[in-house]
């Protein structure tokens, strides 16, 4: 299930949060095609957001074809973005968990290593 979290400090408003924590749910395989999400009562009373929020981000997410809205029943999920490359135990994954737990090791900031990230994808993807 998604465990909502929502950072009133980010910048981003609350509703491309979700968005973007329902998209991250998908690739990472907790939700897929069939799987309903939480409701938009559910969501609120974890985050605290306005319910128009909640429904604000299910129909961005409905729009790009990620999810379906059942009148009485609920939101479903109906695309995959799951990738063999994100599943735990995959030989990418691991590179990136041996890197991320050497780097909290010798106490590399959080901040520091999502700089490090962000200049090193620049290398390799344009976006």
């Amino acid at each position: 299930m998604i465990e909502f979290r929502i950072d009133r400090h980010s910048g981003m408003p609350p509703y491309l949060q979700i968005v973007a924590q329902v998209k991250q749910a998908m690739r990472m395989g907790l939700v897929g095609p069939g799987d309903q999400l939480p409701t938009a009562r559910e969501v609120v009373e974890a985050t605290t957001v306005n319910p128009n929020t909640v429904l604000k981000a299910y129909r961005e997410l409905e729009h790009e074809g990620l999810v379906e809205g059942r009148r009485g029943t609920g939101t479903f999920v109906t695309a995959s973005l799951a990738t063999d490359a994100a599943k735990s135990g995959a030989p990418l994954r691991d590179d990136v968990e041996r890197w991320m737990g050497r780097a909290a090791a010798e106490g590399v900031m959080v901040d520091v290593v999502d700089a490090i990230y962000t200049d090193v994808r620049k290398t390799y993807y344009r976006i």
